[in-house]
């Protein structure tokens, strides 16, 4: 694990440092006779979505590691893994497509950048993996209950138990996903708004 957390902080530095070269080729290539300055300034919700993106890649690679030491440790939850890894892809996504809004297509600075972010996805997807592993392993060694000892009263009473904890489980479920549906809504109303900005 600790291997595969080097790697992914070296992918994440990687990717910023290319980011921040491309960035300095966009400017000098889109500000004409003004000063980078007056170019930012001109484009500033193109400048704050690379910046929030940038920073929001670096944040989900902490959260992605501190849950897979949970994980393996056997106290985290390893849906809270999966979360952040998807978390470091959409970012990463989000990076790749701020660059090339501003970028020429034939960009030796794009094409790096767009290099270094699937380095920044695998090694997120490794941590997932090994922490999927670490979880399993913890979890076989785990005893198992022996339900072939248990009295007919206790077993009608696991079985009534378990029918309620998946009836549970199946309501929150339904409502995560209702709400995840309210917040993605938001998100796609957010950016059009801020690409309204941005064509104005």
């Amino acid at each position: 694990m600790n291997l595969l957390v080097v790697f992914i902080f070296q992918a994440i530095k990687s990717l910023i440092m290319k980011s921040k070269v491309l960035q300095k080729e966009i400017v000098d290539e889109g500000k004409g006779k003004a000063t980078a300055k007056e170019f930012y300034k001109r484009h500033h919700r193109w400048t704050e979505g690379l910046i929030s993106a940038a920073k929001a890649v670096g944040w989900g690679a902490k959260v992605l590691v501190d849950s897979a030491d949970k994980v393996v440790q056997g106290e985290g939850k390893f849906e809270e893994i999966v979360v952040a890894s998807n978390e470091i892809t959409a970012s990463t996504v989000q990076l790749v497509a701020a660059s090339r809004v501003k970028a020429r297509q034939t960009s030796t600075g794009l094409s790096a950048v767009q290099g270094a972010s699937r380095n920044v996805v695998a090694s997120a997807a490794g941590v997932v993996a090994s922490a999927k592993t670490g979880a399993e392993m913890i979890e076989d060694s785990k005893a198992v209950p022996d339900y072939s000892k248990l009295t007919l009263t206790q077993a009608k009473r696991f079985e009534m138990e378990s029918q309620v904890r998946v009836l549970e489980l199946e309501s929150q479920l339904t409502k995560e996903r209702q709400k995840l549906g309210v917040l993605r809504k938001a998100h796609y109303q957010l950016a059009a708004v801020e690409e309204g900005l941005d064509a104005d």
